[in-house]
């Protein structure tokens, strides 16, 4: 399968937005490690449909205009993993969840550590909010973009 990508600025620096023919199935960071998140072979699309509602929800997010993204997602990964990035899209804007609720969430509730790596492959950061997951003392952890980039995703939804 070939994927359309287009990158977009952002207040978090350059990030790639990767579809399929079915829905959004990436958000890259500026410098984010190769093997975090594989996908096939990336043809620039900067007129693709998905890519481009995407891009506009994302700004609107960024604006303060945006709670809630409506585009498709097509997530690519193990039942595992698909099942922890569902339960991430469980949480409100706004709020945020630890490792161990989450794995509380999707019934494997002595699986935080995999909770925990599952979250580190998200493909889809900032609409499926892996920003919004936290160590359960409170303590920011672990982000593909960076904590500063986490910090500020947080504020943004008055969360710091």
């Amino acid at each position: 399968m070939t994927f359309s990508y287009k990158t977009m600025a952002s207040p978090v620096g350059e990030l790639k937005l990767v579809a399929s023919e079915h829905g959004l199935s990436a958000i890259l960071w500026e410098n984010d490690d190769p093997a975090r998140v594989r996908l096939g072979p990336l043809v620039e699309d900067a007129d693709h449909p998905i890519l481009i509602e995407a891009e506009r929800q994302i700004g609107e997010y960024f604006a303060g205009a945006r709670k809630a993204f409506t585009v498709p997602l097509d997530f690519h990964g193990t039942e595992f993993q698909k099942s922890v990035w569902a339960a991430l899209l469980a949480i409100p804007y706004g709020e945020t969840r630890s490792y161990a609720e989450i794995a509380r969430a999707v019934g494997r509730p002595t699986a935080f550590r995999a909770v925990g790596a599952a979250n580190g492959k998200n493909p889809i950061s900032i609409i499926a909010p892996c920003h919004r997951v936290i160590g359960t003392n409170g303590a920011l952890t672990g982000f593909a973009g960076g904590l500063e980039a986490k910090e500020l995703l947080l504020g943004l939804e008055g969360r710091a």
